[in-house]
């Protein structure tokens, strides 16, 4: 727990304290604040290094995946020498070169209906940066139990979304908002442009339109 502001942070915060909104007293609590991120890919590569910038004193990251190198052109975490390597590892790396102060805690796993309720509970804040449905009704669930406030952003082609839930006992959060997910591929059918195949990676097709040049 962090009491006062040390004069290294005074020089690291600086662009934070001196503002009205925030001061030293706005530092001190995003220093004793701890947030999970969920997932540590497109939307949660800028979450963590923003956090950790801004000297947000303990972050979690669950993600179960590996770092590929098609993630590379978006997920700003992770880097070529990391290719194989775990995201949450990469992330930590990252996390660390950026602000070495910030406590990461580390969470390899794969979110659950298990898991969910007892990992939300250690945390202030959640903000969600999965890619799927399943996963995000399961965050969505576990912090309206947990009393835990949601940050939820999405992304679709170049748009994107960002709203934050603070569950209220009739009002279940994402879940209120949008009561049952969309059918099975039906994003990604709108999203598809009339030749593209839904099954195709990016690689594949990046290949098929370069030959076509």
């Amino acid at each position: 727990m962090h009491q006062e502001i040390t004069d290294d942070q005074l020089l690291r915060y600086a662009r934070h304290i001196i503002l009205d909104e925030v001061g030293e007293e706005g530092q001190l609590q995003l220093l004793n604040s701890k947030v999970l991120v969920v997932g540590a890919g497109g939307l949660g590569s800028p979450i963590l290094l923003y956090l950790a910038a801004a000297g947000v004193g303990t972050l979690g990251i669950i993600d179960f995946d590996t770092v590929d190198i098609s993630n590379l052109q978006r997920q700003i975490l992770h880097a070529t020498d990391r290719v194989g390597e775990s995201k949450v590892d990469s992330a930590i790396e990252a996390i660390k070169a950026v602000n070495p102060e910030v406590t990461v805690r580390a969470h390899k796993e794969k979110l659950t209906a298990e898991n969910a309720l007892a990992l939300v509970r250690e945390y202030d804040l959640v903000t969600d940066g999965c890619d799927n449905f399943t996963t995000r009704y399961l965050v969505n669930d576990a912090c309206h139990l947990a009393g835990v406030p949601l940050v939820a952003g999405a992304l679709q082609r170049f748009a994107g979304k960002l709203a934050t839930f603070k569950s209220l006992e009739d009002r279940p959060g994402f879940r209120w908002l949008y009561p049952n997910p969309p059918p099975p591929g039906s994003l990604r059918r709108r999203a598809a442009r009339p030749r593209a195949s839904s099954v195709r990676s990016p690689a594949s097709s990046a290949r098929r339109r370069r030959r076509k040049c």
